[in-house]
């Protein structure tokens, strides 16, 4: 089994920044990707970014520019670096993992909130 525990939420003012900190742990055979996904009041659960085994970067389009993704391959982690929040960032983001032989694992969320 493989646990995922994020860290590092919280209130922000809007133009502020936040980062996010994940850490993967337990039986851990591969990583085809780590990254981010987040969901708002009352919205489906989106994508937001992820880190492929390659090392490429992909992000969903309104954060493209404000958020930077980091993935310690050594440590099993990812960080999201959150640049020029918004309001429509207020959201549950959860780290993600899938290990490319079938398996997907979630973190318990933390909450992010920006407002002034």
């Amino acid at each position: 089994q493989v646990q995922l525990v994020e860290s590092g939420g919280g209130l922000v003012q809007p133009g502020g920044s936040l980062s996010l900190f994940c850490a993967a742990s337990g039986s851990i055979k591969s990583i085809l990707s780590m990254g981010w996904y987040r969901q708002a009041p009352g919205k489906e659960r989106e994508w937001v970014a992820h880190v492929l085994s390659g090392g490429s970067t992909n992000y969903v389009d309104s954060v493209k520019g404000r958020f930077i993704i980091y993935r310690d391959n050594a440590k099993n982690t990812t960080y999201l670096h959150m640049n020029s929040l918004k309001l429509e960032d207020t959201a549950v983001y959860y780290c993600h993992l899938n290990d490319g032989e079938g398996g997907d694992y979630w973190g318990q969320g933390t909450q992010v909130t920006v407002s002034s």
